[in-house]
């Protein structure tokens, strides 16, 4: 079997800067051996990163659930950002994406939390590869599975092969993402946020510990109320999932992108519809505003 050939962009490691493939870590790492860690991934527009605040602000949860101390200030991780922002900018790469990694360090292998580990701290960046046009355009196919992950998805954590699982049953069939309930509501995608609109309403998931708070949580909420879409956070039924006029995802990666078949079957009329048009011209517009 090949192995990937690691491309020579700048990475960071434990306070050291190196080609990605130099970087080495301990096979004792506890994100190695348990996924005993939490990561983030921070989007780049035109070498400015969008809602960094609230980036950190959700890797400070992350860390705290997992009770393990910050190791950078926002500054030192805006300085550590920026250096690997440039390298992919010289690369060639306009739009980017920041993927930040803490596991709790190196130990001897043990269930137990050890104290006083150093935590192993790993970044890199890459180039963003956001929707086609067509995509755009066209809207995308999902399929549903029920949602057999654990109870703590609030948590970014490392260890997601739930999520690989469920992204590789939509992989499977050609869809682009795999849409989960659990006991008959709706949770999240594999990778994703979702959100319904019925009857001009956006309607998303409560922000509790059965799914991951996206980003655009938030900034969805502020746009809404911007352009007097009503809005409202509540369990979402998989009739209603079913029947709605339009259904769209969000992360870092999609930004808002409508689902137009789910299971096979469309979407409202199967087209993106006006909620999301309005939802996606507003969010392009929060890059520019919401980026340092």
């Amino acid at each position: 079997m090949n192995t990937p050939q690691l491309p020579d962009s700048l990475c960071y490691l434990d306070g050291e800067y190196s080609a990605l493939r130099d970087a080495r870590v301990s096979v004792l790492d506890r994100g190695f051996i348990f996924g005993d860690g939490v990561y983030e991934v921070l989007p780049v527009y035109g070498g400015k990163i969008f809602r960094f605040a609230e980036h950190m602000a959700r890797l400070d949860r992350s860390l705290g659930e997992l009770r393990i101390a910050n190791p950078h200030s926002r500054d030192e991780w805006l300085a550590i950002a920026r250096r690997l922002i440039a390298d992919q900018s010289d690369r060639g790469a306009r739009d980017q994406l920041i993927y930040l990694q803490i596991t709790r360090g190196v130990a001897l292998r043990d269930h137990v939390m050890p104290q006083g580990l150093t935590p192993t701290v790993f970044a890199m960046a890459s180039a963003m590869k956001p929707p086609s046009a067509e995509q755009r355009a066209q809207g995308v196919a999902c399929v549903t599975a029920d949602d057999f992950r654990w109870q703590k998805a609030h948590i970014k954590s490392t260890s997601l092969l739930g999520a690989v699982f469920a992204r590789q049953i939509s992989a499977d069939v050609g869809a682009v993402e795999t849409v989960m309930f659990r006991d008959g509501f709706l949770s999240e995608a594999a990778a994703s946020n979702v959100w319904v609109v019925r009857d001009g309403k956006v309607l998303g998931t409560p922000n509790d510990n059965l799914v991951l708070e996206g980003i655009r949580y938030g900034l969805i909420e502020s746009i809404c109320a911007a352009e007097g879409i009503p809005f409202e956070l509540r369990r979402i039924t998989r009739e209603e999932v079913a029947s709605a006029d339009e259904v769209f995802l969000s992360s870092a990666t999609k930004e808002v992108l409508a689902v137009t078949t789910l299971d096979g079957q469309p979407v409202g009329n199967g087209r993106p519809g006006p909620v999301v048009a309005r939802l996606h011209a507003a969010y392009q517009r929060a890059i520019a505003e919401q980026s340092i």
